[in-house]
């Protein structure tokens, strides 16, 4: 499988109408660095690694190119434990399908916007976080009625089984907001456009994603009433402890050595977003 496309300080990709924020110009915020090893790695491995091949500005698949924020953290992470991004095996991370790959050996890591909860720790294992993210709510940019999960009665929501954003709804709201659930976001996205839902629900970063895609832009905007905190990590196979401590390792060094923050600017920096201080890996 191709290698991905890095890009290494360079202006990347515009998420713009994110939480409803302006344009903003790309900053100097420095270059995704090559790391050095970790400590335990040797140069020479291979890997393959789970993204999400649907959510613009976080993991996109374009033809053979891979770009996003998770694949520039999955790239430095492989880069720190021996393995040339020539040498990673890029394989497609559904919601629903994470655990899976992890629990039957289909991918060494899995690195798709994958929440760190209680309930996914019997099945594998974390290292991080590396993000923390917000759910938020995606809707038509002439809807002025909603504004925030509160403003969705009897409405018709949509997001993607198996993921945490799906599970607060039907926690939190049921019997009061109709769920309906697709296997991808970009199926939540056009129903959204063609009128079957109302709002599609995830995290901010992915919904802004969408909305600053030139298809979609100018039809789509954030709501910007984020009510849950979502703390991304990298998925392990249950039991390796060894590969958690080695990835905890490199996104330390990841955040420290400035590529986090580089990486995010590329991928959110020019649409006014706020970037959030890095969160503490080895904590999951």
């Amino acid at each position: 499988m191709a290698a991905p496309t890095l890009r290494r300080g360079t202006c990347g990709v515009v998420l713009a109408a994110l939480l409803g924020t302006g344009l903003a110009a790309c900053g100097d915020s420095g270059e995704i660095k090559k790391p050095d090893l970790v400590e335990g790695a040797e140069a020479g491995g291979k890997l393959t690694i789970g993204i999400s091949y649907d959510e613009p500005g976080v993991g996109f698949k374009d033809g053979d190119d891979y770009s996003g924020f998770d694949v520039d953290t999955a790239t430095y992470v492989a880069e720190a434990l021996g393995v040339d991004d020539d040498d990673i095996t890029w394989v497609r991370a559904d919601p629903a399908d994470r655990e899976e790959l992890l629990t039957s050996g289909q991918a060494d890591l899995v690195v798709a916007t994958y929440s760190i909860t209680d309930e996914r720790k019997q099945q594998v294992d974390f290292a991080g976080p590396y993000f923390v993210a917000h759910q938020d709510l995606l809707i038509r940019r002439n809807d002025t009625e909603i504004t925030g999960p509160k403003t969705l009665h009897d409405r018709v929501l949509c997001s993607v089984t198996g993921t945490t954003s799906s599970e607060y709804v039907r926690e939190h709201y049921k019997g009061d907001i109709t769920l309906k659930e697709y296997p991808r976001y970009s199926a939540c996205v056009e129903a959204l456009l063609d009128g079957k839902v109302d709002a599609v629900t995830t995290d901010d970063l992915i919904l802004a994603g969408y909305a600053s895609e030139d298809r979609y832009r100018g039809k789509l905007k954030v709501v910007g009433d984020g009510f849950t905190d979502e703390r991304y990590g990298i998925g392990v196979r249950k039991g390796d402890t060894a590969l958690v401590a080695k990835v905890d390792a490199a996104l330390k060094q990841y955040i420290d050595d400035g590529s986090w923050r580089a990486a995010l600017d590329e991928s959110v920096g020019g649409s006014g977003y706020d970037l959030p201080d890095p969160p503490t890996p080895g904590t999951a």
